[in-house]
């Protein structure tokens, strides 16, 4: 975070986005996209309702935000467990 400016900058993964896997009408889902573009997160948005596969791995959890095949988050993503995240990568 830029001391002062209340703003997060983070810079997750420059060269692929992260994907997140989500539902239409799911209020959590809606407030993880919120809280990725808030902060300039770099994510794909995949919708998993009709999908048979997507539904069994990510139904009960979305959102779920993945890189590489790992899941990084899920349930509930704001800026500061993004934030977090990021740091937390970066050892």
């Amino acid at each position: 975070m830029e001391a002062g400016s209340g703003h997060l900058f983070v810079t997750p993964n420059l060269m692929t986005p992260d994907l997140l896997y989500s539902r239409a009408g799911c209020h959590l889902c809606e407030d993880a996209e919120a809280a990725l573009d808030r902060i300039g997160w770099l994510y794909t948005r995949i919708e998993i309702s009709g999908e048979d596969e997507l539904e069994r791995l990510y139904g009960w959890d979305v959102p779920v935000l993945v890189r590489g095949g790992a899941v990084l988050l899920k349930g509930v993503i704001t800026p500061p467990r993004l934030l977090k995240l990021t740091l937390s990568s970066s050892d």
